[in-house]
């Protein structure tokens, strides 16, 4: 299965976009790109100390990520990109307009659970009430699919393919 579209691979921290955009990109045959990336090392270091980003923070790297979705183009791929504001997909659109958003959803228990066993990532669990509290979820004039992701990473991916499947359809 391939896809022209760029898709973006969205939600909170700890939702699995770093583990389910490569497994979703190879599912489709297309590049992987990975947003924390596109991220200044001013962002880094902000957030690697507990302050949460400004959206003036996010501006430059929702721009980077933006050029890379345009750069992919007709091509396809998959890039990894919280998103949690619409205006930061706007963004994203105002660059890339065909990109497509999987939502990655669930519990925050299970986020929480699942952020306090990864190991060597920036993002500290006290940020978590900050990023539920920014999310704002897709709407319905936005062209994305939302995905539970309670189960195994296999098993949020094929149900990221099989949502995908329906929007095309």
């Amino acid at each position: 299965m391939t896809t022209p579209h760029v898709v973006v691979v969205m939600g909170v921290a700890g939702t699995g976009k770093t583990t389910i955009g490569p497994l979703l990109a190879d599912r489709l045959g297309v590049p992987y790109a990975e947003a924390d990336d596109f991220h200044p090392e001013a962002n880094i270091a902000k957030m690697s100390a507990g302050t949460p980003l400004t959206d003036e923070d996010r501006r430059p790297w929702l721009d980077a990520i933006g050029a890379w979705a345009h750069g992919r183009a007709g091509l396809g791929g998959v890039v990894s990109c919280s998103a949690l504001k619409r205006a930061y997909r706007d963004r994203l659109r105002a660059a890339a307009p065909d990109v497509v958003f999987v939502h990655l959803t669930g519990d925050r228990e299970l986020i929480e659970d699942r952020m306090a066993h990864r190991q060597g990532h920036f993002m500290p669990t006290a940020l978590l009430d900050s990023q539920f509290a920014t999310l704002q979820p897709l709407q319905a004039d936005e062209t994305g699919v939302a995905v539970d992701v309670t189960g195994n990473p296999d098993e949020i991916t094929d149900r990221a393919v099989t949502a995908l499947d329906g929007l095309a359809g």
